[in-house]
């Protein structure tokens, strides 16, 4: 009798488990960046497909396609909207065109630090941010880190404020990128990433602006002589999923995806934050010059940034502009009694 109630027992387990490991089936999500395979971004995307392949006894899993092999930020999120790519890791400045308050992310000299970014974006506002994207076709898994982007150029060394007018500099496509250089003096030139190097080395532009990660992962050292430390701007990428294909999986597939997501997501910013300390070091080795703003001249830039501040503060929208403030200001306040 005792044998037969194990038996019994054994039999009800299996059938038990038997549909959550029938939910899980064969997986492999392509993932499209334009960045090269050596950046932390990439790397972070090696760590998601072994977290995915852990979590699922090995049914799912992600292939990494680097350096724009399928395309660019725009393009690649346009595939993923109509099912043709599953995922892809944008700046969240692509997202501006599809849902206006992501530009509020972007507005120049608004972060502080790395730390108030991730109280922001962990946040209550990041995720409400993230819950606009399915009525677009995207499905948003979290917030990586790119980080504060400095200037580089070929021409001169930036000492002030004023010695960026007439540089032409290659922004990200989007309007608020170009309302900034331009309200900085600069010839601002719109330009895919995938496109920037050669732009660069045939001097169709004098330079561009980037965290450091992406400088020296990108090699533009090669191209670029001079590098200021700008901080003009913080920089996120979105990890998205086609809706499409997040609606093709079962609840446990879904679950195992959000899953190694988030402990991609705390590897991402641990890895290009340690990487972006020793860049600026590799960068001088390489011969480029490196020199800082002073703070009188970084007021300067926020002096000749305050209409674009204005102007698009407005435009994304004053309730989601004084929601960011408000939640910058209470990671302010936590830090500083932390500190205490």
């Amino acid at each position: 009798m005792k044998f037969k109630t194990l038996a019994l027992a054994a039999t009800v387990l299996v059938a038990l488990a038997a549909p959550v490991s029938a939910q899980i089936k064969e997986h492999v999500f392509k993932v499209g960046i334009g960045l090269s395979e050596d950046h932390p971004q990439a790397l972070a995307v090696k760590y998601f497909a072994e977290q995915l392949a852990a979590k699922s006894g090995g049914k799912m899993t992600a292939k990494l396609f680097a350096s724009g092999s399928l395309g660019n930020d725009v393009s690649m999120t346009s595939a993923l909207r109509g099912g043709t790519l599953e995922m892809t890791i944008p700046d969240s400045s692509t997202l501006m065109s599809l849902i206006k308050p992501f530009g509020v992310l972007n507005l120049p000299l608004t972060f502080n630090n790395e730390q108030e970014a991730d109280a922001v974006l962990d946040g209550p506002f990041g995720q409400k941010l993230l819950a606009m994207l399915p009525d677009k076709g995207l499905i948003g898994l979290g917030f990586w880190e790119n980080g504060f982007r400095h200037v580089t150029n070929s021409r001169r060394a930036i000492n002030k404020a004023d010695d960026l007018a007439g540089l032409k500099l290659r922004v990200i496509q989007s309007p608020l990128f170009l309302d900034t250089f331009n309200a900085l003096g600069t010839n601002a030139t719109p330009m895919p990433f995938t496109e920037l190097y050669t732009a660069m080395e045939q001097s169709a532009v004098d330079g561009q602006e980037n965290p450091p990660a992406t400088i020296l992962a990108s090699k533009f050292y090669e191209v670029q002589k001079h590098l200021v430390l700008s901080r003009h701007m913080y920089s996120a990428w979105v990890l998205l999923m086609s809706k499409k294909a997040w609606d093709g999986l079962s609840p446990q597939e879904q679950k195992i995806v959000q899953e190694a997501a988030r402990e991609a997501t705390v590897y991402e910013r641990k890895t290009i934050r340690a990487f972006s300390e020793t860049a600026l070091g590799e960068l001088k080795k390489a011969g480029m010059q490196i020199t800082e703003l002073p703070a009188a001249e970084q007021a300067k830039l926020r002096a000749k940034l305050q209409p674009v501040l204005t102007k698009y503060g407005r435009e994304f929208g004053e309730a989601t502009t004084n929601e960011l403030m408000g939640e910058l200001t209470k990671a302010r306040g936590t830090a500083a009694t932390a500190a205490k």
